[in-house]
């Protein structure tokens, strides 16, 4: 499939948009663990996802990791074109957490589609209200929720996202995605085996109880 099939307001673009975004995006394909993006200095352009996963996050003063969100086949990322939005004052990093295929959009011809275009003023707006959705709810959980109760529900998330129980996932991975130590992940990935909610292997968890993890995670 084609940039025309993932871009969901193609169809309410002029034939001269259209033109000059095919003629100017640049189609790239990434390994995991490539950094694509990184910080507020780095201006990569619009990022869409035509297959593969990518991750953003920020860095705490003291070199801490946690992911604000992550991105699969269909997602736009704005932030990755951080030049476009001079209002932003914290940096983010976008890391391929598997290999992805994706399309660059240059920011200065999205800015020009964007001011001759209300359509796409309007879902670039959108998609900026909703990934400050997902900034002040990482906040929420972050202030109000138990670390215990964000390992469960990680660990459910990945479970659907891979659409397996058995997770291929290091605890240093997981301290990185929820702002924590890797020991303390250790820690209370060692309760939650004591407990039979999960098996733990060398670079593997097993969800055993997803049920009691799904009870937990909710309270």
């Amino acid at each position: 499939m084609e940039f025309q099939n993932y871009f969901p307001i193609w169809n309410k673009l002029n034939s001269d948009q259209k033109d000059l975004l095919l003629s100017t995006l640049i189609t790239r394909t990434v390994k995991k663990g490539t950094v694509i993006h990184n910080g507020g200095n780095d201006c990569t352009g619009l990022l869409l996802i035509k297959s593969g996963q990518l991750r953003a996050y920020i860095l705490s003063d003291e070199g801490r990791e946690i992911t604000i969100y992550r991105l699969f086949d269909r997602d736009m990322c704005l932030f990755s074109a951080s030049c476009m939005m001079r209002s932003i004052q914290f940096d983010i990093t976008i890391e391929a957490e598997k290999d992805t295929n994706l399309w660059i959009i240059p920011v200065e011809i999205y800015q020009n589609i964007m001011t001759e275009s209300a359509p796409v003023a309007n879902y670039t707006n959108e998609l900026m209200a909703s990934r400050f959705s997902d900034v002040m709810w990482l906040i929420e959980q972050i202030m109000w929720k138990s670390l215990d109760k964000r390992v469960a529900a990680f660990l459910l998330e990945e479970s659907a996202i891979e659409d397996s129980d058995t997770l291929k996932i290091t605890h240093e991975a997981i301290a990185n995605h929820l702002g924590s130590h890797r020991e303390v992940i250790t820690r209370m990935l060692k309760y939650f085996q004591n407990e039979g909610m999960v098996k733990l292997s060398r670079g593997t968890i097993e969800l055993a109880d997803k049920s009691r993890l799904e009870e937990l995670s909710d309270q």
